[in-house]
């Protein structure tokens, strides 16, 4: 069973059912706290459907507490949910700048969860 990310009819990511709920609900956590929307959708179908510019805004916005954050806990709780979003929105051809030693650190982690993510 799965649990896709789709934008525009196209599957962005065809997550195992466990690994796409919880990502979901990471995400609704995360904009809860950042007071943001995700821009992501469940459907009746198990989907997930992201709307592009609003969820740009969400991963935007949970990269700027990244970047800003100096507690190395909600800084590592952040990454790796931060890591997911990105390999989305460049699969959906729409990347966020990040400040070179950020892109530099990240870089690797974001090459292993982009072969994870099939």
């Amino acid at each position: 069973m799965s649990h896709p990310y789709e934008l525009g009819g196209e599957t962005l990511w065809d997550a195992g059912y466990h690994s796409g709920r919880l990502y979901l609900s990471l995400a609704r956590g995360a904009a809860e706290l950042l007071e943001l929307p995700t821009g992501l959708t469940p459907t009746s179908q198990g989907s997930c459907d992201i709307e592009l510019p609003t969820f740009r805004a969400f991963v935007r916005g949970l990269y700027g507490a990244y970047s800003s954050v100096g507690n190395p806990v909600l800084r590592g709780l952040t990454r790796d949910l931060l890591i997911t979003s990105l390999v989305l929105l460049e699969r959906a051809e729409a990347p966020i700048t990040l400040k070179p030693e950020h892109e530099e650190v990240l870089r690797e982690e974001r090459a292993v969860f982009t072969r994870s993510m099939g």
